[in-house]
């Protein structure tokens, strides 16, 4: 398995794997308008204008297939981080984002992200050190909690 920086070509696969676990796991807490917002930001139109925009995305490959990915906006704020199903508890999430985080640091971060969380990823952040900065809210139909961390 290697991590490597994102590139266009990759849009499709990081779309298909981070809209099929918003299915099985974000959109019961969405309505459905929410639901079809959320699915629509992770077209592949839409990673690839991410990528365009200057989002930082990295990938974890595994037999040439995205079995991982995280997002950065603006060198601070984790935008995504999902691993597929059949990898999840392998650490893989912690190594995308020390993966990311220092390269955030090398780009001039001083040590502090923002995340906002859905509601079935909340311990994974608790464990990455992120806390809460609020409570659960809601825009447009989609629920998330609000978290940071100083690192």
């Amino acid at each position: 398995m290697t991590i490597r920086e994102a590139i266009q070509n990759d849009a499709s696969q990081i779309s298909l794997l981070i809209s099929t676990l918003a299915e099985k796991y974000i959109l019961p807490s969405c309505s459905n308008e929410g639901g079809k917002l959320l699915l629509a930001s992770m077209a592949p139109d839409s990673i690839k204008q991410y990528i365009n925009d200057g989002y930082q995305y990295h990938v974890v490959e595994y037999d040439s297939r995205v079995i991982g990915v995280i997002g950065i906006k603006n060198n601070c704020h984790l935008y995504h981080l999902f691993v597929s199903d059949s990898h999840q508890g392998r650490g893989l999430s912690k190594k995308l984002w020390l993966h990311a985080k220092n390269i955030c640091h090398q780009n001039g971060n001083e040590g502090v992200f923002t995340v906002n969380s859905a509601l079935n990823a909340k311990n994974v952040y608790l464990k990455l050190g992120f806390t809460p900065t609020g409570e659960v809210r809601e825009k447009s139909g989609i629920k998330d909690i609000p978290m940071k961390i100083y690192c």
